[in-house]
């Protein structure tokens, strides 16, 4: 509890405020003046009357007449004595009852009040923090990735330069600072020369100036920046930034790989030294309808079949599991392998199994960036855009509602073999999907999320594959945050490195039934300098080995939990 001395401190403190404190003076000497006239005219009409009262008596009937407070037991006889008493009663009504409270919130009350909110929005972190990310950017982005850190014990703070917010998010529990994004100050409150990464996500102006102040501060931290326009690039590179991403055109490239009946090649989603983590459609190859046993994979390729995503939900696979129509494999192997599964199904060719063009729904920048994929694949595509400026550049974009029937069949959707929907709208997007499900129930469907939360919502809805914007943001950064240790794949798929737990030394990989137990999988041992990838599930594992899973966010945790690393080698995220 700050002490009244405090208190007045603040208030005295306030430098920028004596324009308003001179005004305040003028105020009360009117005030004062006010009260002198008032006592004086008293007097007169008083003695015009013929009585007489002394001066004090003078000041309280003006002070009770101003105030409203109105005794009556001292009052005029006279027409003229009335009327000064309205006078004096209707202009304490305004200073007194208007005025006044007024000046006193305005000079007073409100500038404490600041004082107050400022002394709750923390101006700095604690010195002993290290290791943390710094967020000059707060959205729905931010607010996925800072769920994730938390799964990995890393710190963050989110620095705003907006009081009411820094309050409004402190009182929502979360890590925030207070200070000017353009001051390199603010940057040495919150350690940065002992943070991770800084996220700047803001628009391309202000990342620029933000980025350029942080190496005045700082010129060695890592910075991860959002760049909206392809200017803005070379911009952000030269102000200093260490990673510069287009973040909306990564996700249109990855929304356009996922198109069925385009390519039988497996898509490399990600990679772990020699590890190649790829997903591949099986819709019209040889392996629909079969079983993995029944496949042989593995023996054929060499490729490891560690996960399937069947209409958006991922599960562990086993050797009964049955290969559909709409089964997407997530394989594990090297380079050399996925060559080989890819020769196997046919996959060294592109081929496009329907006759009619891709069809994209929104030509914004996510729209764009699907366009220009297919078009580097030789793809026939279709763009319908509601924006006639937008529509008007390309011969394959077609200017209508995407809701619009007619607009729809102009653009091929009874002979399209996938609808991609990208408009940033998730309501829009939902709708599309029902709409698109209803005329096509054999199309394939992959839309665009822009919250986590509607992802299932657009499963149940019809689509296929959903892509959510702040997964592919949150798994971008995680990933150059700590660069093989962890690999984050679509939709809180991850591939993680952890090291052996002592009580799995000695053992083979088949007893101790890690998919059973935890339904994560082993893609590869790692031991000594070498990466054994996809290993016999007769291999010995040895102490020092460390093992590389793929498992969902859960499944992880679960490992971790039933698996500890040693105390002196506990895994990093």
């Amino acid at each position: 509890m700050k002490t009244m001395t405090t208190q007045l401190a603040l208030l005295m403190q306030l430098s920028r405020r004596k324009s308003n404190m001179r005004l305040l003076i003028r105020f009360s000497m009117v005030l004062i003046l006010f009260f002198a006239l008032y006592t004086v005219l008293f007097h007169v009409l008083m003695l015009y009357e013929g009585r007489r009262y002394s001066w004090i008596t003078g000041l309280y009937w003006t002070l009770t007449t101003m105030s409203t407070l109105g005794f009556g037991d001292i009052t005029f006889s006279s027409d003229i004595g009335k009327f000064f008493s309205v006078v004096v009663l209707l202009s304490g009504i305004i200073f007194l009852l208007i005025i006044l409270p007024f000046t006193f919130i305005q000079f007073f009350y409100a500038p404490w009040l600041d004082e107050q909110n400022k002394a709750r929005a923390p101006r700095a972190v604690a010195e002993s923090l290290s290791g943390h990310l710094i967020f000059t950017y707060f959205d729905a982005v931010a607010v996925n990735l800072i769920q994730k850190l938390g799964q990995y014990g890393i710190n963050y703070v989110i620095l705003t330069a907006e009081l009411q917010k820094a309050l409004d998010l402190h009182d929502q529990g979360y890590a925030v600072v207070v200070g000017d994004l353009d001051d390199p100050q603010t940057y040495h409150r919150l350690n940065i020369d002992r943070a991770a990464m800084v996220i700047v996500l803001n628009d391309d102006v202000a990342s620029t100036n933000i980025i350029f102040t942080i190496r005045e501060a700082n010129a060695n931290v890592v910075t991860v920046t959002n760049a909206d326009a392809d200017d803005s690039l070379d911009i952000l590179e030269m102000a200093g930034s260490t990673h510069v991403l287009q973040f909306t055109k990564m996700l249109g490239q990855a929304l356009a790989r996922r198109v069925h009946g385009v390519s039988m090649k497996a898509n490399v989603v990600g990679r772990f030294d020699q590890l190649l983590i790829a997903e591949a459609p099986v819709m019209r190859t040889w392996l629909q309808g079969k079983s993995l046993a029944e496949s042989r994979l593995r023996e054929v390729t060499g490729v490891t079949v560690v996960g399937i995503w069947e209409e958006g939900q991922f599960r562990i696979p086993g050797p009964q599991s049955l290969i559909g129509e709409s089964t997407v494999l997530v394989l594990a192997g090297t380079e050399a392998q996925l060559d080989r599964f890819d020769r196997s199904i046919g996959g060294g060719r592109e081929k496009q199994l329907n006759s009619g063009p891709v069809v994209v729904l929104g030509g914004g920048r996510v729209g764009m960036a699907v366009a220009n994929t297919l078009k580097a694949r030789d793809i026939d595509y279709r763009v319908v855009e509601k924006k006639t400026g937008i529509a008007a550049q390309d011969p394959h974009f077609i200017q209508g509602s995407a809701a619009d029937l007619e607009t729809l069949v102009k653009a091929s959707i009874h002979e399209t073999p996938s609808v991609i929907i990208t408009t940033h709208d998730d309501n829009l997007n939902i709708y599309l999907t029902i709409y698109c499900r209803r005329l096509r129930p054999d199309v394939q469907i992959i839309s665009r999320a822009s919250l986590d939360r509607n992802i299932n919502t657009l499963h149940r809805a019809g689509a296929n594959l959903v892509m959510s914007y702040s997964s592919l943001v949150t798994a971008t950064i995680l990933n150059l945050l700590h660069p093989q240790k962890i690999l984050m794949l679509s939709e809180g798929l991850n591939v993680f490195r952890t090291a052996l737990n002592p009580k799995l030394e000695n053992k083979a990989l088949l007893d101790i039934q890690v998919r059973e137990n935890t339904q994560c999988s082993v893609v590869a041992v790692k031991r000594g300098e070498d990466l054994i990838i996809n290993p016999d599930p007769t291999i010995i594992l040895e102490p020092g080995d460390e093992l590389l899973l793929i498992g969902l966010a859960e499944s992880e945790k679960k490992f971790i939990e039933k698996y500890p690393a040693p105390a002196s080698t506990s895994p990093e995220p």
